[in-house]
């Protein structure tokens, strides 16, 4: 059962074969690591469950993103993601070329998937396609007024976008480099990204080096290049940043430095994970490897902060090196221990992340904005009054906002496991 963005390893030892257990390393056969399938599952299952609360203003701390500098365990998501898009694409290289598959069609299966994944988080950005509330200037618009206004301001970048340029830069990177040149690529992306954040001045603020402006988020020089590359209101062509961040975006041009280098320390923990060494061996390695990039993000967290929003360096070397310890332990509990009894939800959610991903952004446009109920004499957002009919009445504010964002997570869930009993699976 192949997957959405990057299939995951397929491995599975031959009876009589020497075992990830045994003392001496598996034949070159290929696995079925279960593991990557829970660990990409639970991942959007968390995506799910922060992304759709009951409310905005009553959610735990946990489930927050971090107002700016630092992080919680809702800042852990994406880069997770980014990193096992990063690990199985790694080994879809490696599986690709056992048969014999060419170089150029490796390449160009590349750009279009990374290409499709581009456009499909361009168009989740557009829809409906048309400005649904008021439009600015213009007291009762016309359809044709409501979708140029909806054209002057459509987000260009965005999370999928983001996730397809990472791909795409990484995997090719990825599918030429050896190890060693990969690691020097990626060191270098990332010291390349943290001297043009923190040492040249940025324009528009007197001289003053970037080093001193990254606590502001319309300071920095990220957000600089947001404005010159995606504000086109200087033109007459309407603004296509982040909407609720207008001077900067979060997915913007420059970060995604950040976050290629995220995706290529996922490829190298790839590398590490296809190795024909024993599996306790590649778990160790991933745990051992996970604790000291943890420790070196913290590190440089004092000169430049982690920030998922810049997505700085500390950022990715803090968030890879958890995303090693996290899948280090779920490889020792279900490829090892196998106990695997908890595994199959975050399994029917993990090799069909598209879905999940296209479908509940355009289940959450259309019940938080653009679908109007009566509500007590008002008309309110479909998602409103769900909410307050069947959680609100009854639980606290921030119990409410959870139980409607668990709800949504078993939504997706129950769509998802009838299309993994059908083995319909979304490729790109």
């Amino acid at each position: 059962m192949s997957t959405t963005l990057a299939p995951p390893v397929e491995a599975q030892t031959p009876r009589g074969s020497a075992g990830p257990l045994s003392g001496t390393a598996a034949p070159n056969t290929r696995e079925r690591l279960l593991s990557l399938d829970v660990f990409r599952g639970l991942t959007v299952a968390g995506m799910l469950l922060v992304n759709n609360p009951g409310t905005w203003s009553s959610i735990y701390p946990p489930l927050e993103h971090a107002p700016w500098h630092g992080w919680t365990p809702t800042d852990l998501i994406f880069p997770f993601f980014l990193f096992i898009v990063g690990i199985t694409t790694q080994l879809s290289l490696d599986a690709r070329r056992a048969r014999g598959d060419d170089e150029t069609a490796i390449r160009n299966q590349i750009l279009k998937r990374g290409a499709l994944i581009f456009l499909f988080g361009f168009l989740i950005n557009g829809f409906p396609f048309f400005t649904w509330g008021a439009v600015e200037g213009i007291r009762d618009p016309s359809f044709a007024a409501r979708v140029v206004d909806r054209l002057l301001h459509w987000r260009i970048f965005g999370v999928l976008q983001r996730i397809g340029v990472a791909y795409i830069c990484s995997a090719l990177i990825a599918s030429r480099a050896k190890v060693r040149t990969q690691i020097i690529v990626t060191a270098a992306l990332l010291f390349l990204y943290w001297l043009i954040m923190t040492v040249p001045s940025v324009p528009g603020t007197n001289g003053t080096p970037g080093a001193f402006l990254l606590g502001k988020p319309e300071t920095t020089m990220a957000a600089y290049w947001d404005r010159v590359l995606l504000d086109w209101s200087r033109f007459g062509l309407g603004n296509h940043l982040w909407v609720n961040g207008v001077t900067w975006d979060p997915e913007g041009p420059l970060s995604t430095l950040g976050a290629i280098s995220t995706a290529l320390l996922g490829n190298l923990a790839g590398r590490w994970i296809a190795q024909r060494r024993v599996l306790i061996e590649r778990v160790c390695g991933l745990f051992a490897a996970g604790a000291i990039a943890m420790m070196v993000g913290l590190m440089w967290h004092w000169s430049f902060p982690i920030n998922k929003n810049l997505w700085t360096g500390s950022y990715v070397i803090f968030t890879a090196g958890m995303a090693c310890v996290a899948l280090a332990t779920i490889m020792w509990l279900v490829d090892l221990q196998n106990w695997r009894w908890w595994t199959k939800p975050f399994v029917v959610y993990g090799v069909n992340p598209m879905v999940a991903f296209v479908g509940s952004a355009v289940m959450a446009r259309l019940i938080y904005s653009i679908i109007k109920v009566p509500y007590h004499g008002q008309q309110v957002s479909l998602q409103s009054a769900i909410y307050q009919t069947a959680f609100a009445s009854w639980l606290s504010p921030v119990n409410a906002s959870l139980a409607f964002a668990l709800a949504f997570v078993l939504f997706w869930y129950a769509v998802q496991a009838q299309l993994y009993r059908r083995n319909i699976i979304l490729k790109v």
